[in-house]
């Protein structure tokens, strides 16, 4: 993988576990999605919440004032304070996070909230008119019974909009996430999640219309759901977050390959245990997290696969085991570990699962580009 000189000398010199991009891989996978979501006339708002780092926004975003999507407000106030304005923080509002929403429109940033209840309108209302500002608001709808919101056809979204859009604080739009996508395992299911995520948003924006409520954002989105639409007709933003890294639960739902992750933790060899046939490597769950998100899915990979240092993946092995600092590879197709081809001290990369639970485990990311041949560090966003 990294054949250049220069770039094996800041590889080699890195302690490992450490989190490696490789820079090439990411970009394309960048650009993919954003030529298919503009290639069906609609604007992306990227998801925040897999890379959280600033260094990485020049590649994500075209442009300062092009919009984004956070999981935290941390996120949203890192964004702002390096010049993005145009936010949704999509998790549900809480009355806590309310005066750092204010703060951040007093800095003319444009964050809208989402919310699915009643009492989360009348929050808002009741603070923006307490605090003499106009908190712009989304309305999450459940498109297929993953998680939280409204369905499309329900009564209360219609009252839940009346009350922001004629209380103090402002009516945006709708909002929903296709989180069921993730149990698709075929184009024509990620198709089926697609249009279904496509007509439940299309629909509640339908009804509130019918009811003289302006509906300007009509948001959908998941990296699954993503890669698969045909027809984004009444739709005026995806949002996406995991095909930045990509990872091996997108592979195992068929939206990319092992090669499109840009994302790996770089382990050493320590342990041979000949007699049980395991490898030890330095990287546990404190490094590679403890998700099991292919547990589920036709191809079970364990805490990760393994690839060598020239990025060729080893099809036998897996993660097996984690504890805190260790993993345990094994053989999982019967064959025996020829332990002559991994010496203790040897370098292997694990694909990680979850690339949001993995990056989320490394204050710094270790950027690869074997291009240009440069070689750069990117602080994560921490915290809440």
């Amino acid at each position: 993988m990294l054949q250049n000189s220069d770039l094996k000398i800041h590889y080699d010199k890195l302690d490992t576990p450490f989190l490696f991009v490789n820079k090439p891989i990411f970009f394309n996978n960048l650009t993919r999605l954003r030529t298919e979501i503009e290639g069906l006339k609609c604007e992306l708002r990227p998801h925040f919440k897999t890379l959280r780092a600033l260094e990485s926004t020049p590649y994500l975003l075209p442009k300062k004032s092009s919009p984004i999507t956070v999981s935290t407000m941390k996120e949203a106030e890192a964004l702002a304070s390096a010049g993005y304005r145009d936010i949704i923080y999509a998790v549900g509002i809480a009355a806590s996070k309310l005066p750092r929403v204010a703060n951040l429109l007093s800095k003319g940033i444009e964050i809208k909230v989402i919310l699915d209840s009643v009492e989360q309108a009348n929050l808002l209302n009741d603070f923006s008119i307490n605090n003499h500002c106009a908190i712009s608001a989304l309305i999450e709808i459940d498109c297929d019974g993953h998680r939280g919101g409204i369905t499309p056809d329900d009564p209360t979204l219609v009252k839940i909009a009346q009350l922001l859009d004629r209380g103090a604080a402002c009516f945006q739009g709708i909002l929903t996430h296709a989180g069921e996508s993730y149990q698709c395992f075929d184009q024509a299911s990620l198709r089926a999640a697609a249009q279904n995520e496509v007509d439940a948003a299309v629909n509640a924006a339908r009804h509130l219309r019918a009811t003289d409520i302006i509906c300007n954002i009509v948001s959908i989105g998941s990296t699954p759901t993503a890669h698969s639409y045909q027809n984004l007709d009444g739709i005026t933003e995806v949002r996406a977050g995991v095909y930045g890294f990509f990872d091996l639960v997108m592979t195992g739902i068929g939206v990319c390959t092992t090669h499109d992750i840009a994302a790996s933790v770089v382990t050493t060899v320590i342990g041979h245990n000949k007699e049980r046939g395991s490898l030890f490597i330095d990287a546990g769950w404190m490094a590679l997290s403890s998700d099991r998100g292919t547990a589920s899915q036709p191809k079970d990979c364990g805490y990760g696969l393994l690839t060598d240092s020239a990025g060729k993946v080893l099809d036998n092995l897996q993660v097996t085991t984690v504890n805190q600092e260790h993993g345990i590879i094994e053989a999982v197709d019967g064959s025996n570990i020829n332990f002559d081809n991994f010496p203790i001290g040897c370098r292997l990369h694990v694909l990680p699962n979850h690339a949001c639970a993995t990056a989320s485990m490394h204050q710094h990311y270790h950027v690869f580009d074997i291009q240009t041949n440069t070689y750069d560090v990117w602080t994560r966003v921490q915290g809440w």
